[in-house]
């Protein structure tokens, strides 16, 4: 194009040149602002998608874990009663096994029996308070322990209830049971024996479901870790290059300024040919 006062093809070509520098300057002041290459859809839609996909999973194995924590807080208390009764039980056998004596005078007796049916009481209070957010895994009639462990909530890990409620499945002894006479103290023996057996296996049920909850638990811990890097590798932005290329694109935009500048004078020279 010959001289022209109306049109400066260079000034346009300057400041198309400058709006693009000044685009991937302001993509790139974004990125140190926000620490992403990738915040937003308008960035990279396919990525954001995938993040965001990702993020999800994440939320849901964040409410996993707090099933799980809740779980193992339940069995937790569940094993703290069962340990407790078996420990009863086992107080319980030596006063039976001492009241067994036929040569025992009746004051020694009764006062064997008396700490006998307090013992056995106990077991009633424990079991009815060992409860953790509103679950009772240890009453006659308990409740499941459930734990969801995916990040729909579709599968989910299940430990039975165990129950140590007097006359109950494990516990043969009944709130009316004695140690007063020598017969009836040979017949507690007897069901603290089985009752002894019960409880502990019951209790080794208990401390296999707390050890797979535990398990569960570190495995989803180190699932969430590995996506939050993958989510990372995807939307991080490389601070040292995001560095680099901001000093380059100030660089060059203030050589496009100068560029534009010099285009726009072009014009005046026009006004020579007319001296």
């Amino acid at each position: 194009m010959g001289f022209s006062v109306n049109t400066n093809a260079g000034a346009f070509a300057a400041l198309q040149n400058l709006s693009g520098t000044n685009k991937k300057l302001e993509m790139t002041q974004t990125q140190i602002n926000t620490g992403q290459k990738v915040s937003s859809s308008k960035d990279n839609a396919a990525i954001f998608a995938i993040a965001q996909k990702l993020r999800s999973d994440v939320a849901g194995l964040g409410a996993v874990q707090g099933s799980l924590d809740r779980a193992l807080s339940t069995i937790d208390v569940a094993i703290a009663a069962g340990e407790a009764v078996s420990d009863l039980l086992i107080e319980m056998k030596e006063k039976a096994v001492s009241a067994k004596d036929t040569g025992l005078d009746s004051t020694s007796r009764a006062s064997l029996n008396d700490d006998f049916t307090q013992l056995r009481d106990q077991i009633t209070s424990i079991v009815s308070n060992a409860e953790f957010n509103g679950t009772n895994a240890v009453k006659n009639g308990g409740d499941e322990i459930v734990a969801i462990t995916d990040d729909t909530g579709s599968s989910a890990i299940t430990i039975a209830a165990e129950d140590f409620s007097l006359a109950g499945s494990k516990v043969n002894i009944a709130a009316t049971d004695t140690i007063s006479t020598q017969t009836k103290a040979s017949s507690a023996v007897t069901k603290l024996e089985s009752s002894i057996t019960d409880v502990n296996t019951a209790l080794s049920k208990l401390g296999a479901g707390s050890n797979r909850l535990s398990l569960q638990k570190d495995f989803t811990t180190k699932l969430s870790d590995a996506i939050e890097v993958g989510i990372g590798n995807l939307v991080d932005a490389d601070m040292a290059k995001t560095s680099a290329n901001l000093q380059s694109l100030q660089v060059k935009q203030q050589l496009g300024l100068q560029a534009l500048s010099i285009a726009n004078q072009a014009p005046g020279t026009v006004l020579s040919l007319f001296r």
